[in-house]
């Protein structure tokens, strides 16, 4: 059975992981045509100023025409990023965004060629069995060539991603003796000493395992590696 951990950003199992996203790494999201209908769809629920759903407005400004919302063009990005890396990799949550930048105005028809930069990545500090990557992503304007003319949208982030989990060696869970193999301290036989009555410790009062217990305050704040 996949464990969490061992999922991809869609459920799926995964295959990529911590380990796999090293510094100066380059991922190809893909090409995306913005569509007009669902540009405008988008600026009149979530951003209806006049330069992304007036066309007459638009057309009579410096715009030349209808816009797109930034936070529509940074949605396209993200849909590649999920389709063509977390669709892939075992990814957690974001802690966040460091850069968000829309570079030139996208148009419908457009074609975008996105990608993302892996810059760095280290192990978390605040969520054990998680690494931290950090992330740029691009979106470029193609040409009718297919050739990049003008970067729209750069975008700085961190991503946390699930390590490569451990496998058991076989030959050593063999080897591994089982509780059935090893004398109880109360088993008639057991070698051990008898040590005489004790006094009790009033450290291991209330702990069954005989550890000292500890009154805990309120946990220490983590930074959000």
């Amino acid at each position: 059975m996949t464990t969490p951990d061992a999922r991809s950003g869609t459920g799926r199992p995964a295959e990529l992981f911590f380990e796999d996203l090293v510094p100066g790494l380059t991922v190809d999201l893909g090409v995306v045509t913005v569509d007009a209908d669902e540009m405008v769809a988008f600026a009149r629920r979530f951003d209806p100023q006049w330069y992304h759903v007036d066309p007459d407005l638009a057309a009579a400004s410096r715009h030349g025409g209808l816009i797109a919302s930034g936070f529509y063009t940074v949605s396209l990005f993200m849909r590649a990023y999920v389709d063509h890396l977390l669709s892939r990799a075992a990814a957690d949550a974001s802690p966040g965004l460091e850069e968000l930048r829309w570079l030139a105005p996208v148009r419908a028809g457009d074609r975008l060629a996105v990608r993302v930069d892996v810059m760095g990545a280290r192990p978390s500090t605040a969520r054990p069995g998680l690494g931290t990557v950090s992330l740029t992503g691009t979106m470029l304007r193609l040409g009718p060539d297919d050739r990049p003319e003008q970067e729209v949208l750069r975008t700085r982030f961190r991503g946390w991603f699930a390590v490569r989990p451990v496998e058991a060696d076989p030959a050593e869970a063999e080897a591994a003796p089982t509780t059935a193999d090893q004398p109880r301290v109360d088993q008639p036989g057991a070698d051990q000493p008898d040590r005489g009555p004790t006094a009790t410790d009033p450290s291991t009062v209330g702990s069954s395992d005989g550890d000292p217990t500890e009154s805990s305050g309120s946990p220490e704040a983590q930074r959000p590696d």
